[in-house]
C-alpha cells in the first residue's frame, strides 16, 4: 500500500503467519480492511496510524 501521509512510500506489511513482525487483516462484509496492530513507520515520514473499516486513524 501507499503510506497515507501523502509522502509517496509504498509500505509492505507482512501478513503471512509464520512472518514476524506480521499484520493481522480483516475484511468486513462492505470489503474494507482493518489492520491489527497500528502501522509505525521508523524510518522515512515516520507515520504512525491504524487502518479500521477502510479509514485512516492517526495516532498523535
Amino acid at each position: 500500500m501507499r503510506c497515507p501521509c501523502g509522502c509517496g512510500d509504498k509500505i509492505e506489511l507482512m501478513i503471512l503467519r509464520e512472518a514476524h513482525p506480521r499484520w493481522d487483516i480483516r475484511v468486513n462484509e462492505g470489503g474494507y480492511p482493518t489492520l491489527h496492530p497500528s502501522v509505525w513507520r521508523k524510518t522515512g515520514c515516520r507515520s504512525h496510524f491504524w487502518v479500521r473499516d477502510g479509514r485512516v486513524l492517526w495516532c498523535e
